[in-house]
């Protein structure tokens, strides 16, 4: 027999250094996905403090897990009943990582730290291991933006028993190349459920930022490679929609 549950993914604009803010976003989505019945909820990649690769920023925003402000953001998401995936910058004494808190009800369940880095991501560490989550018996992995690009990532998911490979993403790029990416991530991502019969969860940030553009996309991708939900290219949204595994 098979088992439901129901996830979500919130495409965002781009929210850069202003904890405020992005705080105030993950409980207003979380709390709408709760009310339509949503068990897990994923944002984009580094969207609690705003994607960077330059250093200086990334150790201004950086946050360890052990400090009392990082406690103190757990406790102000208390009340969100869903799992939470959000995307932020970590550190770890001198080490900077891009990572994924997984969260509920304002504990901690653990981080994901992005593995293979994409060439402008020089300044952070990699990540060395792959933890998997359980929520409603549905097991997931975390993937990170660029690590979809890389069968191996999606594999080691796959490898522990998993059905649901969750995608914090960061595309905001110059127009030439959001444009040759468009249509491409989820061609590339069905390649990734496609080989591992994985469900593929991806959030990103949209809209335009400093000569930038982010289309997106937000998307959710069954086993066989086929789009069965996305919001709209270029628009705030949310993704919610029911699975079976």
């Amino acid at each position: 027999m098979k088992n439901k549950i129901t996830v979500a993914a919130c495409q965002l604009f781009d929210v850069q250094d202003d904890l405020e803010q992005s705080l105030a976003k993950i409980k207003e989505y979380a709390t709408q996905a709760s009310e339509q019945g949503a068990a897990l909820v994923c944002f984009p990649e580094s969207y609690l403090q705003g994607y960077t690769t330059k250093e200086i920023l990334a150790r201004e925003r950086a946050l360890d897990i052990s400090s009392d402000r990082f406690t103190d953001i757990l406790k102000r998401l208390e009340s969100l009943q869903p799992t939470l995936v959000i995307g932020f910058i970590e550190k770890a004494g001198t080490q900077l990582f891009i990572s994924a808190a997984v969260v509920r009800q304002g504990t901690l369940l653990g981080c994901y730290r992005k593995t293979r880095l994409a060439p402008g991501e020089r300044l952070f560490d990699p990540g060395t291991e792959t933890p998997t989550f359980e929520v409603e018996g549905l097991r997931f992995g975390v993937n990170i933006c660029y690590e979809l690009n890389l069968p191996e990532c999606a594999a080691t998911i796959a490898s522990q028993q998993a059905q649901l490979m969750v995608c914090p993403c960061y595309n905001m790029l110059h127009p030439e190349n959001a444009e040759w990416w468009k249509h491409r991530h989820n061609t590339i991502r069905a390649e990734r459920t496609r080989e591992t019969g994985l469900w593929l969860l991806s959030a990103d940030v949209t809209g335009s930022r400093d000569g930038q553009i982010a289309y997106g996309p937000t998307a959710l991708i069954d086993p066989d490679g086929t789009v069965v939900a996305q919001v709209p290219l270029m628009e705030e949204g949310l993704l919610l929609q029911e699975i079976t595994f």
